[in-house]
């Protein structure tokens, strides 16, 4: 899969800088679309989440990436 969590909030980060250029900023009403289309894409993320849990499955996309967890006081 080519589009990953961490591309999503790469472009509301870079949606939110574009924002405060003082000298080009965005068009309020494109932030707004981004902003729209990422809670549509964050609800399906959460609805397939929501799904896992109950049938007990593995994940079917790529687009949640488990990282690799640190164990309580483990040094990095």
């Amino acid at each position: 899969m080519k589009n990953k969590s961490e591309d999503l909030r790469n472009h509301l980060f870079a949606t939110i800088e574009a924002l405060q250029d003082k000298e080009d900023p965005m068009d309020i009403d494109r932030a707004k679309a981004v902003a729209l289309v990422a809670d549509k894409v964050i609800d399906l993320a959460k609805t397939e989440i929501k799904f896992m849990e109950i049938t007990g499955s593995m994940p079917s996309s790529d687009f949640i990436q488990p990282e690799k967890q640190k164990q309580i006081g483990q040094k990095s």
